[in-house]
């Protein structure tokens, strides 16, 4: 599996994290741009709430947490995601 990136400093109680998501990937995996704005890749399908599930899982493990620590707040049926730290 790919490393995924650093995601620590975003580990903070309260942080609302913005991100992109793209499903049905070769693989799964997390990008940061030079902008700080971060792309999700998943390889599962985006039905019944999977995809959702997966980048929780996903983000969850690049930030050092656990699954249940992140909240999807907006975008359950959207590319454009907001995730909150609890």
């Amino acid at each position: 599996m790919a490393q995924l990136p650093d995601l620590t400093d975003l580990a903070q109680p309260g942080t609302e994290i913005a991100l992109r998501v793209t499903p049905k990937a070769s693989r799964n995996r997390i990008e940061r741009g030079e902008d700080g704005a971060l792309r999700v890749y998943v390889t599962v399908v985006p039905e019944d709430g999977k995809a959702n599930v997966a980048v929780q899982k996903l983000l969850a493990k690049a930030m050092g947490l656990a699954r249940s620590r992140l909240t999807l707040v907006r975008g359950q049926t959207a590319r454009d995601k907001v995730f909150r730290v609890e």
